[in-house]
């Protein structure tokens, strides 16, 4: 199923930093790179970290680059293998880093510019293994040391990459929380982190690929993606056919966007081997389209394929799930039970794939989950996928009064909308987006949060700003929900955007 909202694991590589050459700095400046130390970087970042470790060993200069690329190695180990024991082990890693760069010059940008990065990283490891508040706490501090050193050396271009990222995030972030943001000191404002990372772009050559890379994934999950970001992210992978991370970029952005084929070549593309860390998550992802292409006994065998060698502890319902929708939608519904008992008893609620996952199980269990929702359930994958045409032969032949409950007729409606939307066909959407609304209100459905942040697109598009306002605020105005914190982000930006604080 489509994951909603900027995962941790995009979120947390998005945030990893190429290294600037210095070439004015003597040899025993604790900020040279050295080059082992940029060796060892390119390493990790195509995910070959056992000889991105080698080069660090072989380097006998300790400096902040080496220290770096440290705690990339770190973050790329604890971000694919998801292994919380390890996590624990390496945890400490982070302060002692940050000491050593508290001993050193404190006059040049690169010290806080590095002391950011590495909170920013550890940030995002600690999101993915539920540990909010110390992860908060890195985020504010992060952002004040970029913007700090904005302040100090305004013409110093790498600190804007992180810093335009955090101003658009921070921006995006639902106005319950702006009060929160403003008494820490953060700022946010999406037009400005936009053009601080393009200018990261024109400006710096070294860091220029890796902005891009930021301006395409926050385009993906936070604001709009369309042609021009999808053409600039196929331009990225195939710039560098044996890096395994762009590759893994590349398949999660096209999944996003329901555009399952280009996914799944890009999988197949893929570089393999030895050198690489193992990355079982691949296993999932290419799992999941065949099962969006309703390729049943396929799909199950890339699951089962991650889930033998996975030792994380995030996806793992969610993976259940699929298992026992690979079997329930080809009507084999006691083999299906078996995978749909398991939900409950495995892995973490941290991400939204999960949670979406125990509140199917729950609610089939209670009853909740008729036979009719195969029907939609098949409209959705197909649709995630960008099968456009089988999403729609599969709700051909019912109307909303095929569906005995109020859930089902709402979702049915939401599932049209969403392909006549895709389809361009926006006024037939329209009508069926309302319906979702309406009947969704009394039950707290997610299809009215979801149909109010697409009409708000759909009025955007056509040039009427006050509609447009005025359905994405509904938007964030739905209660709790499956999907609240990547419904209320886009709404939030696509408001700021429109000039509503």
């Amino acid at each position: 199923m489509k994951k909603t909202g900027l995962p941790f694991v995009v979120l947390c590589y998005i945030l990893h930093s190429t290294f600037y050459i210095f070439s004015s700095f003597a040899q025993n400046s604790p900020y040279t790179l050295t080059s082992n130390a940029q060796k060892a970087y390119n390493e990790a970042f195509k995910l070959k970290v056992t000889a991105a470790r080698q080069y660090l060993a072989n380097d006998k200069i300790k400096n902040a680059f080496g220290i770096y690329v440290e705690n990339y190695t770190d973050m790329v180990t604890l971000l694919v293998s998801d292994n919380k024991t390890l996590f624990e082990q390496l945890s400490p890693n982070e302060d002692k880093r940050l000491s050593w760069l508290d001993d050193q010059p404190s006059s040049s940008p690169y010290q806080r510019f590095v002391q950011a990065e590495i909170r920013l990283q550890w940030a995002f490891i600690k999101l993915k293994f539920g540990k909010e508040m110390s992860a908060s706490w890195d985020i504010i501090k992060a952002y004040r040391l970029l913007a700090e050193n904005a302040r100090l050396y305004p013409d110093f271009v790498p600190t804007y990459k992180s810093l335009g990222l955090l101003h658009v995030l921070i921006g995006s972030a639902p106005q319950s929380y702006q009060w929160v943001a403003k008494l820490l000191g953060l700022k946010g404002n999406i037009p400005q982190g936009l053009r601080e990372v393009q200018r990261v772009i024109q400006q710096d050559k070294v860091f220029s690929l890796e902005a891009q890379l930021i301006q395409t994934l926050l385009h993906a999950y936070i604001l709009t993606y369309a042609e021009k970001q999808n053409t600039e992210l196929l331009q990225l992978v195939h710039s560098q056919p044996d890096n395994l991370l762009l590759h893994f970029f590349g398949t999660t952005v096209s999944m996003k966007d329901g555009r399952g084929e280009q996914a799944l070549g890009l999988l197949k593309q893929r570089p393999k081997g030895s050198a690489y860390f193992a990355f079982p998550f691949l296993d999932y992802l290419e799992g999941e389209i065949l099962l969006q292409k309703g390729h049943y006994a396929a799909a199950r065998t890339q699951l089962n394929e991650f889930l033998g060698q996975y030792k994380g502890q995030n996806f793992l319902k969610d993976t259940y799930l699929k298992l026992f929708l690979s079997h329930w939608l080809a009507g084999e519904d006691v083999e299906a039970n078996v995978f749909l008992r398991k939900i409950s008893k495995v892995g973490a609620t941290y991400v939204e794939s999960d949670k979406a996952a125990l509140k199917f199980a729950e609610n089939y269990t209670k009853g909740l989950i008729s036979a009719q929702q195969k029907i939609l359930m098949k409209a959705r994958l197909s649709f995630d996928g960008g099968y456009l045409e089988e999403a729609a032969a599969t709700l051909k032949n019912v109307n909303e009064a095929s569906f005995d409950n109020g859930r089902d007729r709402a979702e049915y409606r939401y599932r049209l909308g969403r392909i006549f939307q895709r389809q361009e066909h926006t006024e037939a959407a329209i009508p069926n987006y309302e319906r979702a609304m309406v009947l969704s209100q009394m039950q707290g459905l997610y299809f009215g949060a979801t149909s109010a942040l697409q009409l708000g697109y759909i009025y955007q598009a056509k040039g009427q700003k006050s509609k447009a306002i005025q359905y994405f605020q509904q938007a964030l105005n739905y209660p709790k929900h499956e999907y609240k914190n990547s419904v209320d982000n886009k709404a939030r930006a696509a408001l700021t955007l429109l000039g509503v604080e």
